[in-house]
């Protein structure tokens, strides 16, 4: 049988932002991609040399909506490094918590997505729903429901009293059950279960040889996580489970999405619990001088490395990011091969892909 090429993108009803496949198919099997990336590119690196350290954080912000917390964390966590800036213990809490509410907020976008895209959509709709929980979360304690705008150098621009804690801990028990209610659909759904088990395969070998990070990797059976692995922040003194499975299909990495996000409430929890009195930030402007460094942390998509030089003056000389979906799009040449074309949009969607932070 003849092979043909179809266009996929850039702009195109299944995908969330503008990206651009060219895939080569036999009859209705993928056989070949071709990946084209470029379509939306903002040029944040050379803006960022432009701009103060200070600005900075809220320009890091903006790279990736999704995972907009881990970059000003991880651009901070940099800086600090440089300056030599030990945070307050009361810091390093604050700042799990802002991440972690942000992990499971972004796991259940990707969850829900996931239903939308097999054509359960009354699934997509309680999923979306019960993830307005942690939207009225973030609004309420950061006054934001997507940026939070909880970082600053040398600490957080939040605080969380007694009130505050007895709202967020209410809120993540009313998060329990709705959770614990999708993940046996999820599981035990045939409907569901016949569009994604044994789709998309990864086998944890190709994962581990494309360098592949986050929950796609763990989906695979890659034991890799970077707030285990390499600790920072608390994340060695809290108690959590790196969630893997075997298969490394569509279904693992959804459900390995869920299993993170009642994790993280856990993790939440562990902070309100052990998370010390004292101030939340330094008591000094920072100066920052010549230096580099790197810092990375555990995003929802995998993990997040950012390279910081600066020359003395009040602006990086040169500021790098790696994010995870710029690795995990290799993965998708060997997810989609064999796949149906009816199928390349469910796969495509299982990394989470962000073409925003992946072209910056």
């Amino acid at each position: 049988m003849s092979t043909y090429k179809i266009p996929v993108g850039p702009l195109h009803v299944a995908l969330e932002e503008p990206m651009f496949f060219k895939v080569e198919v036999e009859g209705e099997t993928v056989v070949g991609l071709d990946i084209t990336a470029g379509h939306a590119h903002r040029g944040i690196e050379y803006l960022v040399a432009k701009r103060n350290i200070h600005q900075n954080i809220v320009l890091t912000e903006r790279i990736c909506s999704l995972c907009s917390n881990s970059h000003p964390f991880s651009y901070c966590m940099a800086l600090e490094r440089i300056a030599g800036i030990v945070v307050p213990e009361r810091v390093e809490y604050l700042r799990v918590v802002a991440d972690e509410i942000k992990r499971i907020a972004s796991h259940l976008f990707n969850v829900a997505i996931t239903a939308h895209l097999v054509g359960f959509d009354s699934l997509f709709m309680h999923v979306m729903e019960i993830r307005e929980i942690m939207q009225d979360t973030k609004e309420s304690i950061f006054g934001n429901r997507m940026d939070l705008g909880a970082n600053c150098i040398g600490g957080v621009r939040y605080d969380l009293d007694a009130e505050g804690r007895g709202y967020l801990l209410a809120q993540l028990d009313k998060l329990k059950a709705p959770l614990a209610e999708v993940r046996a659909l999820y599981e035990t759904n045939g409907s569901f279960l016949r569009r994604t088990k044994g789709v998309g395969v990864l086998p944890r070998a190709e994962a581990i040889r494309l360098g592949l990070v986050g929950p796609v990797a763990r989906a695979s059976g890659v034991d890799y996580d970077v707030r285990r692995k390499a600790p920072y922040v608390v994340y060695d003194k809290l108690s959590f489970d790196v969630q893997t499975l075997p298969d490394g299909d569509v279904w693992s990495r959804t459900m390995i999405r869920l299993r993170e996000a009642i994790e993280s409430i856990r993790i939440i929890e562990q902070c309100m619990r052990d998370m010390p009195e004292g101030p939340t930030t330094i008591d000094k402007t920072p100066e920052i001088p010549a230096g580099e460094s790197i810092a990375k942390s555990e995003a929802p998509r995998g993990e997040l490395i950012y390279y910081l030089r600066t020359d003395g003056s009040d602006k990086p000389e040169r500021l790098k990011w790696r994010v995870p979906s710029y690795n995990n799009w290799k993965g998708l040449q060997v997810m989609l091969t064999g796949a149906k074309v009816a199928d390349i949009a469910l796969v495509v969607g299982s990394i989470d892909p962000c073409i925003s932070c992946t072209e910056r």
